[in-house]
């Protein structure tokens, strides 16, 4: 499946996504936990343990459980359950997987459970689904639902029934891939209605985002949307009839309304269409308030949330370089120019706690059919027993799943947050004389280097001349692809400059630090991409060689002086002896203490700052979404 999505991406049009989730109790869980610890293989997929209450229960005593063979049910063998989940811990606090579900609660929720047993859930964790079902979801722009610091009600529950009507029409008209998938949706016609701009709505409220008044009304709206939903759908089983699985499901109690729909509620990442709407992404807090959008000649458009800059020019503090302060900072935390309550008000992800995170999703949670999909951001210095007390405090207050990440962890790009944004004019070249690159001989030296990269392995040839490093060739698994076509560009445009002249530190500083989004971390050392990978290639060559040459001459020097000796001893010189050859696949390791400042991320596409929310990615310079 990995390997069919990156087929597919290669085309250029679509993005893949699937979601790998295996059971805690299966005897290959180990081998799966690890599986992405050096993000080699499966990068098409987020991966989740399904956890049980039987190994939470393990958990909590310090026992054992036990893994079960699928195929016979037989007892396979039994785990230490807290060193199991020390190396779930472990990998999510590395590289942010994988997460984690808690199926047991999936099942207890499952609307049909005579149909069958929930296994799995869609690529961001939202929407947990039998075999062959499908996402049919909507969001509300709960920034709209807000007039004269009051929510508005009546609209609020007017655009519930809507929605509902609406997404129960789209079961009936959409085109389904396979005549399976039309099957089993339209017995079931499940819906996810959610929201979006929650954190927009608590700014117009007046309410802080880490705040119990917040918790409270994040139930009072997310309960009031549950019950329109659950009308509205009663509503049209009347007109259109229940679902057809509806015999036998949990609604089927003497004296109960039928209704159309299995499910109705769902918190869904909301990235793409937040943008379109101008609200906040889902339940989660502002990821800033003030960005840079690069468009297109290289131009910045400075973008600043609408209700901060009202705010801002009400109080008298707004300026653009003020707010290109903000941007640059990407919060209001350290930035005395706006007032205390202000800062308080607009509240960043980074800046909220983890346990707000986790409650506020529980808050929803409370009121949801199916589950919620959302992010813990932690900072960079977090612990592995904060992602610990994340995932026990997610079990404790009932949620069904749960993702984190921790600031700079995952190896997509990396940008400095300092960095974002700062541009410093370079001076005019200098007219270059017209360089000619050397000629090739027909015979040179080198050695090939195996980088690892997010998209594979790429294998760099690195030869050489007798005036130096001369031309560089590069080989990757997957023949043809974007990845594998760059690089060998890369490779062809740094021969050409080795040619001519060109000084292999240049080189290796212009390429240092080029990001992608799938870097890949070796031996203690983020690889940024291929561009990366090729000017360390270039680095550990040139160590290599220099090492090999300094080895060489302590041999020519040893070996003249025992020739001399042995002149002295005989009379005459014994014939010189070749030096062996040093060991051309010594690796170098680069160490850093130096703590790093806080890092984001930036857009593979227009380079732009991305936000890790709602278990997905998210640009809102250029809308690039990865679960789209």
């Amino acid at each position: 499946f990995d390997t069919a999505t990156e087929t597919i991406k290669q085309g250029g049009t679509r993005r893949g996504a699937n979601m790998g989730i295996l059971r805690i109790d299966h005897p290959d869980i180990l081998d799966f936990i690890e599986s992405k610890s050096e993000q080699k293989q499966l990068n098409n997929f987020n991966i989740s343990v399904a956890i049980t209450e039987r190994f939470m229960a393990a958990v909590e005593q310090g026992g054992e459980y036990e893994l079960v063979n699928p195929r016979t049910g037989k007892i396979a063998r039994s785990l230490d359950a807290r060193e199991v989940f020390r190396r779930i811990v472990h990998l999510a606090w590395s590289n942010g997987e994988p997460g984690i579900i808690f199926l047991d609660r999936l099942n207890k929720d499952n609307p049909t459970p005579h149909v069958g047993e929930i296994e799995s859930t869609n690529p961001c964790g939202e929407q947990p689904l039998l075999p062959f079902e499908s996402c049919n979801l909507g969001s509300i722009n709960l920034a709209r639902m807000v007039r004269d610091g009051r929510v508005d009600w009546e609209k609020l529950g007017r655009v519930v029934h809507e929605a509902v009507h609406f997404l129960d029409n789209v079961i009936e008209v959409n085109r389904y891939p396979l005549p399976e998938i039309e099957r089993v949706t339209k017995s079931n016609r499940k819906i996810g209605l959610g929201v979006m701009g929650y954190a927009d709505m608590l700014i117009q409220l007046g309410l802080v985002y880490n705040s119990e008044a917040a918790l409270k009304k994040a139930e009072e709206v997310m309960a009031f949307i549950q019950r329109e939903a659950r009308e509205a759908s009663a509503e049209l089983a009347e007109k259109r009839g229940p679902f057809p699985n509806y015999a036998g499901s949990i609604f089927d109690r003497p004296g109960a309304r039928p209704l159309r729909n299995a499910t109705t509620t769902t918190i869904a990442p909301t990235g793409t269409i937040s943008i379109i709407a101008g609200a906040s992404s889902g339940i989660e807090p502002l990821f800033g308030v003030s960005f840079i959008r690069n468009v297109m000649d290289n131009d910045q458009l400075l973008e600043v949330n609408p209700l901060f800059e009202q705010v801002a020019r009400q109080e008298g503090f707004y300026s653009e370089e003020l707010m290109r302060k903000i941007a640059r900072l990407g919060s209001l935390a350290e930035v005395p120019e706006v007032p205390e309550h202000v800062r308080r008000l607009f509240v960043t992800a980074h800046e909220v706690s983890p346990e707000w995170h986790i409650r506020t999703q529980a808050a929803f949670q409370k009121y949801t059919d199916n589950a919620v999909s959302k992010t813990v951001n932690l900072p960079q210095e977090a612990q592995e027993a904060d992602v610990a007390e994340v995932y026990r405090l997610a079990y404790i207050l009932g949620c069904k799943g749960v993702t984190v990440y921790r600031d700079g962890s995952r190896s997509e790009q990396v940008l400095n947050i300092e960095k974002v944004n700062k541009q410093q004019e370079a001076p005019a070249a200098e007219p270059a004389s017209r360089l000619r690159p050397r000629q090739r001989p027909e015979i040179v030296r080198g050695c090939t280097l195996k980088m690892p990269t997010g998209c594979g392995g790429l294998y760099v040839t690195i030869n050489e001349d007798d005036e130096g490093i001369f031309e560089l060739f590069t080989a990757m698994g997957k023949a043809g692809g974007c990845a594998s076509s760059q690089a060998e560009a890369i490779s062809r445009l740094i021969s050409l400059a080795l040619r001519a002249g060109i000084g292999v530190d240049d080189i290796i500083r212009q390429l240092s630090g080029v990001r992608c989004p799938s870097p890949v971390w070796k031996d203690g050392e983020m690889i940024l991409s291929c561009a990366d990978a090729l000017a360390r290639a270039l680095k550990k060559y040139q160590e290599m060689m220099n090492a090999r040459r300094a080895e060489q001459e302590k041999l020519r020097q040893r070996q003249a002086e025992s020739e001399a000796d042995e002149q002295a001893r005989n009379g005459k010189p014994e014939p010189r002896a070749e030096p062996e050859r040093g060991d051309e696949t010594a690796l170098v390791q680069a160490a850093s203490s130096a703590s790093r400042p806080r890092v984001m991320l930036s857009c593979p596409d227009c380079g732009g700052t991305i936000e890790h929310s709602e278990g997905c990615m998210l640009c809102r310079s250029c809308g690039y979404s990865k679960c789209a």
